[in-house]
């Protein structure tokens, strides 16, 4: 499996300690950036990068970090066929794989600990999604579907 992770400069050390976790467990890894001599860097454009590599199938999954996680999720999910997940807890780690298929994981160095977020990685990874129930299978193709057309108010 192959990865791609990314952050903007709130989520750096973050992003060092996933990188090194994912290569530890034998994974390749996509460094996006941001680095340390960036600056300060805008999460929606680590964002798009991350999700461009997922998109074109260059890497199987992605990770990204902001501050809190929040950013960066709602920058990815804007993106058909990307399924991220704010993950902020055990549970959510299992279901972000289990329920919804997702692609990409989204985590915050300011409200998260690090050794939560390799753990909650670790939870995420030991799941399977091959046996999907019929209900979670409905559920995630009407989340690859095309939105449907907001009517204007009147």
């Amino acid at each position: 499996m192959k990865w791609a992770i990314g952050s903007d400069h709130a989520g750096l050390g973050m992003k060092a300690a996933v990188k090194e976790h994912l290569e530890a467990k034998g994974f390749d890894v996509v460094d996006i950036g941001a680095h340390p001599e960036d600056g300060s860097v805008d999460y929606p454009d680590v964002t798009d990068d991350v999700v461009e590599q997922v998109l074109a199938g260059h890497v199987d999954m992605g990770v990204l970090m902001c501050g809190n996680g929040v950013g960066v999720s709602i920058r990815a999910n804007r993106y058909p066929g990307v399924r991220a997940a704010l993950v902020y807890n055990d549970y959510g780690a299992g279901h972000a794989k289990e329920h919804g298929e997702s692609n990409v994981l989204c985590f915050g160095e300011r409200t998260m600990a690090i050794e939560d977020v390799l753990r909650w990685l670790d939870i995420y990874l030991s799941k399977q999604t091959a046996e999907l129930e019929e209900r979670h299978k409905r559920r995630i193709a009407k989340l690859d579907a095309p939105l449907r057309q907001a009517s204007p108010s009147t």
